[in-house]
């Protein structure tokens, strides 16, 4: 995946910072938003993993932080659900002018609430899956019940949530009273995963139930057994990624191409990067560059993938001819080095351009293999293919389709 900073404004003016998940080998089949738990945020664990994984499966995802959490701007606690509405909101919009209009909705804890009451604001919303989601926002008082006298009678009040310190006002807790889950889940319109863990002791399971009682066809639930509310183990949060990609694809209109070919191979470069998608003789593979030249290190480089082909094709050669000869040849490892050397007695050793490529060769004979078998093993190597190929005078026709 290839991981993007990105700001973007509220309607308030509020700076949002977020991180766009982008597939790092072809186009993202679809754009999705995650929705993080009350008072988390975009770097939250499990966010960071579900995201990882959904651009591994070539969805794009946008993440993160609600007004006044993390490195965003604004006041956490002067509204509650409707506040964040509106940072979706601004995070579709977001989406829709700088890429592509989002999909796919992904709300973990109270933002499964959010993107569920947001859904009905983006036609462009097909589905929408909550993680642990509440069905009715008030769940979130009890994080700070014991303040809520104290809200109410002075206008706002200093609460501990999750170790942190959070000014709530009363207008956030008005926003609350005006929440009708029934009404916003029965209009969502759209399909709709519900994911919950039945071990959730935080929004308990019997929220799933509510949500998918009250929600219309197309609809899906997923026991998420034994995992906890923030999905802290790994195997766990990538599980859920694993299932919404699955599931989502059903419903998406996604602009999934395949590398394909009638040649031999075809190999894919998007902008911006040296990560290369190739498809040769019908299997997938990346190749790149190291760090060091520019690269993300995510694949061999080019001509590791050709010394590799030198070394399988003299490995291959040499198992073909031990098997018709019934020798006793166990295994046979091929170590290439690929540089460019001067010709031996070149005229012109101060010209670059006297410089050859040279292919050192190390093959290693495991077997009980004597040294004549040896030495016609060595004469063996130099007739494969590939061998042959490199030291043949080569034409590269090119054209452009």
């Amino acid at each position: 995946m290839h991981e993007k900073k990105v700001t973007f404004e509220n309607k308030n003016g509020d700076k949002l910072s977020g991180k766009l998940i982008l597939p790092v080998t072809r186009k993202p089949l679809t754009y999705a938003i995650f929705a993080h738990c009350f008072s988390c945020g975009k770097d939250l664990k499990a966010a960071r993993v579900i995201s990882n994984k959904l651009a591994a499966e070539g969805i794009a995802v946008l993440r993160f932080d609600f007004s006044g959490l993390g490195e965003s701007e604004g006041d956490f606690g002067q509204s509650a659900l409707p506040g964040n509405i509106e940072d979706i909101l601004a995070a579709a919009e977001y989406l829709r002018s700088e890429h592509q209009a989002a999909s796919l909705l992904i709300g973990h804890s109270l933002g499964g609430a959010a993107v569920i009451r947001t859904a009905q604001f983006l036609p462009e919303v097909k589905a929408v899956s909550t993680i642990g989601a509440p069905f009715d926002s008030s769940h979130i008082k009890n994080l700070f019940s014991e303040s809520l006298e104290t809200i109410i009678e002075k206008g706002k009040a200093k609460v501990e949530i999750a170790g942190r310190s959070f000014e709530i006002s009363k207008n956030f807790l008005d926003d609350i009273s005006k929440d009708k889950p029934e009404e916003s889940v029965n209009k969502l319109d759209r399909a709709l995963l519900v994911l919950h863990s039945p071990q959730d002791t935080i929004v308990s399971i019997d929220n799933a139930a509510l949500i998918y009682t009250n929600a219309k066809h197309p609809k899906s639930f997923i026991s998420l057994d034994g995992a906890d509310h923030l999905l802290s183990n790994n195997s766990d949060a990538e599980y859920t990624a694993d299932i919404i990609s699955t599931w989502v694809k059903k419903y998406l209109v996604t602009q999934d191409v395949k590398l394909e070919t009638k040649k031999q191979s075809v190999a894919s470069t998007y902008a911006g990067t040296f990560i290369t998608e190739i498809n040769a003789g019908g299997f997938t593979m990346l190749a790149d560059e190291p760090s060091n030249a520019g690269g993300s290190g995510l694949g061999p480089t080019p001509y590791d993938l050709l010394t590799a082909a030198l070394g399988a094709c003299t490995s291959m050669t040499l198992q073909m001819y031990a098997g018709r000869k019934s020798l006793d040849l166990e295994e046979v490892r091929v170590h290439v080095q690929h540089n460019r050397d001067y010709a031996k007695d070149c005229d012109t050793c101060d010209d670059p351009n006297s410089k050859i490529d040279v292919f050192e060769r190390e093959i290693e004979l495991i077997g009980d293999i004597d040294d004549a078998q040896r030495s016609k093993l060595l004469s063996i190597a130099n007739k494969c293919p590939v061998h042959k190929t490199l030291e043949n005078t080569i034409e590269v026709r090119t054209v452009l389709l």
